[in-house]
């Protein structure tokens, strides 16, 4: 359960972060959310990649609470 409660932790904080950089790359350069996230492959765009990050981070911090154990 420990190693459960880390990753789901980590997924979360980390889609957060994702998800954040891609609404903050949104405000700043709006035209660039249909390009892809990188040079190096075509997939995944920005926008993609920012339904990805916040999906994880739902879903993990869900499933992070569901583990959590009440002290």
């Amino acid at each position: 359960m420990k190693l459960l409660r880390a990753l789901f932790l980590t997924l979360f904080v980390f889609g957060l972060l994702g998800w954040l950089y891609i609404v903050l790359n949104a405000e700043v350069h709006m035209q660039t959310l249909s390009l892809p996230l990188t040079h190096f492959l075509p997939y995944p765009r920005e926008d993609t990649f920012g339904v990805i990050c916040f999906i994880t981070s739902a879903l993990s911090f869900f499933l992070w609470n569901l583990v959590r154990v009440e002290k």
